[in-house]
């Protein structure tokens, strides 16, 4: 079964699902009164600047100020390496919702890198005007990461108007080829930068020619609007999810492109014929009356993708626990006993795991730091057997990923590039009932502190009596439990306690009323 992109689209909100072998392994969700900035161009003005961190603060416009680190504020340098041993290629063509600005990783010196990092005073000053792109979406707390490092992303190029480098996606192998699409783009580079990506693979000169021509002079239509104008503001939007979707996934693997809409299906197929004229037909117009993501499964996935717990078909499962830079995973043994050895039992265990972390990770999006706790393997040839099944697995991941060797306990610590917010975090939002904790107090704890709070209020002004309002849980344990420290109480300070179930009330929350009265005898 061949891949496979689905496009849901509502009045409110897109979704996008890449199926492989009939899974989704990657969900984008952009909803239409909040779409994401990535790749967006601004105009923006530096409104702090911060020696001690070596950013700046930008606001372009933005609910929260945009920062800049120093690096992505300096100019592109070519590295000494320019004989054609590319970096990889833009960090775009992992996913529509990967940035476009940051285009090249670091490889070993080859390819090209930033100048040599610079006192940020004396790069920017406050007050001053620039011209940025967004390279990550606001994450939590953290406002948009910018960088003057423009990139326009076409379907088969990037350009890059401030750099002068030409490369070539580490993905196409064929030295041939790379040196084929090297000179084709070199003949139209005119002092400007191009990472030839994936998809240019077997395309002739020129429509690669043609494409280069038009990002170029679709940056110096951005270049003019921000000459003129108010600060801030915006200068250039990219595509909306489904183009994007469709510009960056839509590749010689996907077998299908199928959408539940019909002017996003019109608008996908005009957009393809394009770029690749005849891959239109592959596009396919869902009408039936079961919903798009139920007919493929993807709806259930999500669900899946939301849990903490995720079982495995052995009768083990992995819990997932996600902050915001830190992911820990923990694999258990669950139902699962085995048939053999215990050691055997839990490598087996371990590697049915690493299946479903890796697919978890990618289908969630978790980026950060992420920690596995595999369940502990005596043998030193079982823990590389387990890490060599994880390596694999991550090999067809898009998103960077590093990880260091296991240790002897069965732990494993590796990072994944974070570029947008992960699927539970765009789907949910914090309880307001915990506060996002995870956890509440238990009803003796709550018990306890209302007895506590109502000693105190008597200390300081005696009441003939006195009301509690409090969450039904907790008025019942006081009423079972807690009848003798009441009566203490009561005693002491010459007063009545009246206990109130109040429907509707946190357990947390209570209130203490005093009453005019006769004084308790």
């Amino acid at each position: 079964m061949g891949d496979s992109l689905v496009i849901n689209s509502t009045p409110t909100e897109v979704r996008v699902a890449y199926l492989s072998n009939g899974l989704p392994l990657e969900v984008y969700v952009e909803r239409r009164a909040d779409r994401g900035v990535v790749g967006n161009i601004y105009r923006g003005r530096v409104v702090r600047v911060l020696p001690g961190m070596q950013a700046a603060f930008v606001d372009v416009g933005l609910e929260r100020t945009a920062f800049l680190y120093v690096n992505d504020a300096l100019p592109r340098a070519p590295s000494q390496g320019q004989d054609g041993e590319e970096g990889g290629e833009t960090e775009n063509g992992a996913g529509p919702n990967a940035p476009a600005a940051k285009t090249i990783e670091d490889d070993g010196g080859r390819g090209f890198r930033s100048a040599p990092l610079a006192n940020i005073g004396d790069v920017l000053k406050q007050g001053q005007e620039i011209v940025v792109q967004v390279q990550k979406e606001p994450i939590g707390t953290k406002g948009a990461r910018l960088t003057r490092h423009v990139t326009i992303p076409g379907r088969h190029l990037v350009y890059m108007p401030f750099s002068e480098h030409l490369g070539v996606s580490r993905r196409i192998e064929d030295p041939v080829e790379r040196q084929r699409l090297r000179d084709a783009v070199s003949g139209v580079a005119d002092g400007s930068g191009f990472i030839v990506r994936t998809a240019a693979e077997g395309e002739p000169v020129e429509r690669l020619s043609r494409e280069a021509l038009l990002l170029r002079q679709m940056w110096i239509e951005i270049e003019n609007r921000g000459k003129s104008g108010a600060t801030p503001r915006l200068i250039f939007a990219d595509l909306d999810l489904v183009l994007r979707a469709t510009r960056d996934l839509f590749t010689d693997e996907v077998e299908r492109v199928v959408v539940d809409d019909g002017d996003d299906h019109r608008r996908i197929r005009e957009f393809v014929q394009s770029f690749w004229p005849g891959a239109e037909t592959r596009v396919e117009l869902y009408d039936s009356p079961e919903p798009l993501f139920d007919h493929f499964g993807i709806e259930v996935e999500i669900e899946r993708a939301l849990e903490r717990r995720v079982w495995l078909k052995s009768g083990g499962y992995i819990v997932i626990d996600q902050a915001e830079a830190l992911t820990v995973v923990d694999v258990n043994s669950g139902r699962f006993v085995g048939k053999s050895s215990l050691e055997d039992t839990i490598t087996q265990i371990n590697l049915e795991a690493v299946k479903e972390i890796v697919y978890q990770v990618r289908l969630r999006n978790v980026g950060g730091i992420i920690i596995i706790d595999f369940i502990d393997m005596v043998a030193a040839s079982n823990r590389e057997k387990v890490l060599g099944a994880l390596q694999e697995a991550l090999r067809h991941d898009k998103a960077k990923t590093t990880i260091v060797r296991m240790s002897e306990i069965g732990l494993v610590e590796m990072t994944r590039k974070r570029v947008r917010d992960s699927l539970g975090h765009m789907l949910t939002e914090s309880c307001p009932y915990c506060k996002g904790r995870a956890f509440v107090k238990s009803p003796q704890t709550v018990a306890n502190e209302v007895l506590r709070a109502i000693a105190r209020a008597l200390a300081r002004a005696p009441a003939p009596s006195v009301l509690v309002n409090m969450e039904p849980s907790i008025a019942d344990y006081l009423y079972e439990s807690e009848t003798a420290d009441i009566e203490r109480i009561e005693d002491k300070y010459r007063t009545r306690i009246i206990p109130v179930a109040r429907e509707g009330y946190h357990r947390e929350h209570y209130e203490i009323v005093r009453m005019p009265g006769g004084r308790h005898e």
